[in-house]
């Protein structure tokens, strides 16, 4: 099988692979189109940091950089045939979407990182026949693909610990922040303001579902996160904060949506007493703060990664349901051989935000 190869921790190349042989348990898929995601161009840019990283933290990432690795893990797939010890359930030409993730003799394998296994920027993938969901009927595949990128969105806004007294307040606009404004709006939690310095990323956080959008060169996030929460004949002096007099503030939770070295603290440094902090971004760079002002301001900062099975099925319910559209954020397709043009296209947020890889195309 064909597929686009990330070689010697530097370039991504077009290569032939033996085609994956399923194992019990196992499917054979055709990959139909398979999303590039921000990870995928952090890998590829800081590869060693990547791995060293990844296996300090537990080994979620099983990347070598030493090694030949397929990246892909947002993808939509065609059933092919099935392996050994399958029921046959889903018969071939089902359309499929999983978890980036396979089972083999009970040890399970991350796609997307790990050199033993391709992931979805090849033409096939050997799947675990218990981790698949049917395509709901009428749903693109392209949309469908999109299934693990909301799901991260979706398990953030779950964990949030959200109230209908909250105002949330999402930092950055790119896949991630657009996700976790789409699972915002589900939740009916109100209103939505997100910042982004991008006007593209901005427009798209409006589309998504953002009630307010806000460009951090003109005005603070912050300021304006304020102005929405602050109930009129407010008190903020300490007199009140200590005798409760008063009416309140209305709670803030923050979702840091860069991954960028220094956001934390501006976040910290901007966030009302009491706020909480969810941290989505993932910075695999090290990174510091001021303790000071979580503690002076009793913020709470939390972080998460992923997302359950149940958080995977229900995004791909969300899509199919239209509680969701995802089709301003496809705003590019592309075969294996311009695989390495669009991960330097996506360094342009006001060029793209998600460009599909079609394996066959």
């Amino acid at each position: 099988m064909r597929a686009a190869v990330f070689r010697q921790a530097e370039h991504i190349v077009v290569d032939t692979l033996p085609d994956p042989v399923p194992a019990a348990g196992q499917v054979l898929v055709k990959t139909i189109c398979c999303g590039i995601c921000g990870s995928d161009l952090h890998a590829a840019k800081f590869p060693r940091q990547f791995a060293e990283v990844a296996q300090r933290s537990g080994g979620r990432f099983e990347m070598n950089p030493d090694r030949d690795v397929v990246f892909g893990h947002e993808f939509c797939c065609e059933i092919v045939e099935p392996g050994p010890g399958t029921t046959g359930a889903l018969k071939p030409g089902t359309r499929v979407v999983s978890m980036p993730l396979t089972v083999k003799d009970r040890a399970v394998l991350g796609l997307g990182y790990n050199p033993e296994v391709a992931g979805g920027f090849s033409e096939y993938l050997a799947l675990a026949e218990r981790m698949l969901l049917p395509v709901p009927n009428g749903l693109s595949s392209e949309h469908a693909a999109l299934t693990e990128p909301m799901a991260v969105g979706w398990h953030a806004v779950q964990h949030a610990r959200l109230t209908r007294e909250d105002v949330p307040l999402v930092i950055g606009c790119g896949p991630v922040g657009l996700a976790v404004i789409a699972g915002l709006k589900i939740k009916g939690v109100g209103p939505i303001i997100a910042a982004d310095f991008s006007p593209a990323r901005r427009a798209l956080a409006a589309r998504m579902g953002a009630d307010i959008v806000v460009d951090p060169a003109e005005g603070s996030p912050y300021t304006r996160w304020a102005e929405i929460a602050t109930p009129a004949g407010y008190d903020g002096s300490r007199f009140a904060a200590l005798f409760g007099t008063g009416p309140k503030l209305r709670p803030a939770v923050l979702f840091e949506c860069v991954g960028v070295p220094g956001v934390i603290n501006q976040m910290m440094l901007g966030a009302p007493q009491w706020a909480r902090i969810v941290v989505v971004g993932v910075c695999m760079q090290t990174d510091s703060f001021e303790p000071f002002f979580g503690i002076a301001r009793q913020l709470n900062l939390q972080f998460v990664l992923g997302y359950s099975p149940e958080e995977f099925a229900a995004s791909l319910h969300h899509i199919a349901e239209g509680m969701i559209d995802v089709s301003p954020l496809i705003t590019g397709k592309v075969g294996l051989d311009d695989v390495a043009a669009a991960f330097q296209d996506l360094a342009n947020p006001e060029r793209h935000a998600k460009i599909l890889v079609e394996p066959w195309r």
